[in-house]
């Protein structure tokens, strides 16, 4: 009915100047991720909400173990901001990852400081998870099966979406029975990063990769760390290969080796052609007619055939690291500057 309604606000606000519950906007900037995505265009996106303080454009941010720079801020509907303060929601870009829904940010002046405390935070999470019981590969995990042992397996989920990520989880760790458990130590988007070996490593875990695509890099630690990840595109093939390996009934039949990949550095836009990107490869070796993916920012966007594989003007067999090509994918136009372009082939079991 509205009675009374101006006695509560009045003995609100006397409540807030008595408690002194006030906002103080001269000071960097603390909040909460209300929520995050990874963008085909823009990369790791958050939603913030200012709880004290002035995030500004440029200013750099810790979210958990994470942290960037704000290279662009809007409001909710859409205008560009150079400054957001107290009780602001705003969306940023600019995180070297995906942060998860409630985390808690906070801006600092500069790099040097977001960066230590950020490598801080990784080191007493690799502390803790390194308290844990340590898991096996998957194919070790069948062997233990096998032999009648009990084992915990660890495993890290990255993917496309938050949601997919707490899905995969949710039926993962639904696995769990009296001879083996699944934990899952980690379920968030976004690409795998240094922080994700730094925990796998720690705990032993392996990392599944839902709709994803390490990079060369990312994987060259990994194999050198023996981290195991193990990418996949159907929510179902992970489950049932989980579900197999806890029963001893696992068996690779097909390995994928990847074969090479490329950065996109050009977009040419050719008539009765289509889109030929200007790339330079940066491990391995393309051959022509082979299969390739498209990954953004670490997702996969798209799987297909090269259509086209040149040097200069010339139809080539193979380009290897190192070297500039021409490049076209059977019916895909949507390349862009700074796709990764990665060649692979499915090669019967040794």
């Amino acid at each position: 009915t509205g009675q009374g309604l101006d006695d509560l606000l009045d003995a609100i606000e006397t409540t807030a100047d008595m408690m002194e519950l006030k906002a103080n906007p001269n000071r960097y900037a603390i909040g909460t991720v209300l929520e995050a995505n990874l963008d085909k265009g823009e990369g790791p996106k958050a939603t913030l909400l200012v709880q004290n303080g002035t995030l500004n454009h440029s200013d750099y941010v810790v979210v958990g173990n994470i942290y960037g720079k704000i290279r662009k801020m809007t409001d909710e509907n859409g205008k560009t901001l150079n400054s957001a303060g107290p009780s602001t929601p705003v969306s940023v870009t600019g995180l070297s990852s995906v942060p998860s829904a409630g985390d808690r940010f906070m801006a600092f002046p500069t790099e040097k400081e977001a960066k230590e405390i950020a490598l801080k935070r990784a080191l007493e999470t690799q502390a803790k998870e390194r308290s844990r019981s340590a898991a096996l590969s998957l194919e070790d995990l069948n062997n233990l099966v096998n032999a009648g042992k009990i084992k915990d397996i660890n495993v890290l989920i990255k993917a496309d979406t938050d949601g997919s990520a707490k899905a995969l989880q949710s039926s993962l760790e639904k696995l769990s029975n009296d001879q083996v458990k699944v934990k899952v130590l980690s379920a968030s988007a976004g690409a795998i990063n240094d922080s994700d070996l730094l925990l796998a490593e720690a705990s032993n875990a392996i990392i599944y990769a839902y709709n994803i695509r390490p990079t060369a890099q990312i994987q060259a630690k990994a194999d050198e760390k023996k981290i195991q990840i193990r990418p996949h595109r159907i929510i179902y093939e992970i489950i049932e290969e989980m579900e197999k390996a806890m029963k001893g009934l696992y068996t690779k039949e097909k390995v994928e080796e990847v074969t090479g990949q490329a950065e996109v550095r050009h977009i040419y836009k050719i008539s009765h052609v289509g889109t030929v990107a200007g790339s330079y490869v940066t491990s391995g070796n393309l051959e022509a007619n082979e299969k390739v993916r498209v990954l953004r920012d670490g997702v996969i966007i798209y799987e297909g055939e090269l259509a086209g594989l040149k040097r200069f003007k010339d139809d080539v067999k193979e380009v290897r690291e190192g070297y500039e090509c021409g490049l076209s994918i059977k019916n895909f136009n949507d390349i862009k500057e700074g796709d990764i372009i990665e060649g692979y082939r499915l090669t019967e079991k040794k």
